[in-house]
């Protein structure tokens, strides 16, 4: 059976580039269903979904958008009017895959459409050059792939041909091979987990231990995006429980670390009420190499370990800890479920263990205290005298998950 993929683009600019995808997808066996988001201009070919339409989902008249010229703003309803109308095919059972082909405007409203679709859709942006400044935005937490094509889309020659030619190839094949993104399920109990370098031992002991207990574990690299994503699959009904091992995204969101996870991090887990452990692992620690934009306020306290020529780790500035134990606290009182801390009291990381430069317990209490101060319930807090990175944490973090699990389940 054939499937039906939604193509955005401008037609009154890339009329005759979009019809050649239209084609190779159809050729296919597939329905391309072209949404044009064009702003202006006779258009090269009938879209199946108009400018106009997608103006008026977005809240606004098409003619008012463009008298405007007000590019921001125009983006902006285009967009909105853009997801709106992919969600409706998606609801009806009209959207099986999607693939945007233009330029950066395009290549950016294809990538914020995308982001509203569930996991496993598949997602193609064709784009001419994938700039790196543009390139987080458009992958953000989403499964998508961004297919750069080198030249210019311009004019209809064998190169530009070739390019589309393999943009439909890739949208087509994804989508014949592509599982109904409904029928995808974990088996029970399934855990997600996160971890980072400097928590290697200690999500190697939790995966350990839970495997040993029947639990079907899945780790996410808490860098800023993995971890990210990981909370877009909770929120879409995937994972039983949660073993937190790095919630460090949010803080580092809020003081523009090197890893930042965006002010929703955590909601998800909150808000569906499955089981949720913490332990605090980089809520005290921060980046201040080359890459960090601000590093020299963090570079000013002399508590600096050097991992590398790209790495260096020093601790978050009192205040910052204080403010960021208030957002923790804000999290846990929105949860609708059950959440237990795990605290090492020897140290967060592998790089603050007693004896580093970056060991203090008493500045670490100091988060501790402030969480707790700002909780609307008391929240149950064990303390293991040892290291993140000991077994007897690991232990602890599987135990009170299992727990919390089968307290729940009960």
């Amino acid at each position: 059976m054939g499937k039906k993929i939604l193509m955005i683009g401008s037609t009154n600019t890339k009329g005759d580039q979009l019809r050649f995808l239209k084609e190779k997808i159809e050729s296919r066996g597939h329905k391309g269903i072209l949404m044009d988001i064009s702003m202006g201009g006779d258009p090269a070919l009938q879209p199946d979904i108009t400018p106009e339409e997608i103006a008026r989902l977005g809240g606004k008249d098409i003619e008012e958008l463009i008298a405007s010229k007000d590019r921001f703003r125009v983006t902006n309803v285009m967009t909105a009017g853009a997801q709106q109308k992919a969600l409706e095919l998606l609801s009806q059972g009209d959207l099986d895959g999607i693939v945007s082909l233009g330029g950066s405007t395009i290549a950016l409203v294809g990538s914020q459409v995308m982001s509203k679709l569930p996991f496993g859709i598949p997602k193609v942006i064709g784009v001419p050059a994938a700039q790196t400044v543009y390139i987080g935005k458009w992958f953000s937490a989403t499964d998508v792939i961004v297919m750069q094509l080198i030249m210019e889309i311009a004019g209809m020659n064998d190169l530009v041909k070739n390019a589309i030619a393999q943009v439909a190839g890739a949208i087509s094949g994804m989508v014949e091979e592509a599982y109904d993104y409904t029928s995808l399920k974990l088996p029970y109990p399934s855990v997600a987990i996160t971890e980072l370098g400097f928590s290697d031992q200690c999500a190697k002991y939790v995966e350990q231990l839970l495997t040993e207990k029947g639990y079907h574990v899945y780790p996410f690299h808490a860098q800023g995006i993995s971890d990210r994503a990981m909370d877009r699959l909770i929120s879409q009904g995937f994972f039983d429980g949660v073993i937190e091992i790095v919630p460090a995204g949010l803080i580092e969101e809020k003081f523009k670390g090197n890893r930042p996870a965006g002010m929703q991090r955590l909601d998800a887990a909150g808000e569906r009420g499955i089981p949720q452990v913490w332990a605090p692992c980089c809520l005290n620690l921060t980046g201040a190499g080359p890459t960090r934009t601000n590093r020299e306020k963090y570079l000013a306290s002399g508590r600096v370990l050097e991992i590398d020529e790209m790495r260096s780790m020093t601790r978050f500035p009192v205040d910052e800890m204080i403010i960021g134990a208030k957002l923790y606290a804000e999290k846990i009182n929105k949860a609708k479920g059950p959440i237990k801390l795990v605290v090492p009291m020897r140290g967060w990381s592998s790089i603050d263990r007693e004896g580093s430069i970056l060991y203090d317990p008493a500045e670490d209490q100091i988060f501790i205290e402030e969480l707790k101060k700002n909780l609307r319930a008391p929240l149950e807090i064990e303390e293991v005298d040892g290291n993140l990175e000991d077994f007897d944490t690991a232990r602890a973090l599987v135990d009170s998950l299992v727990r919390l699990m089968e307290g729940k389940k009960g």
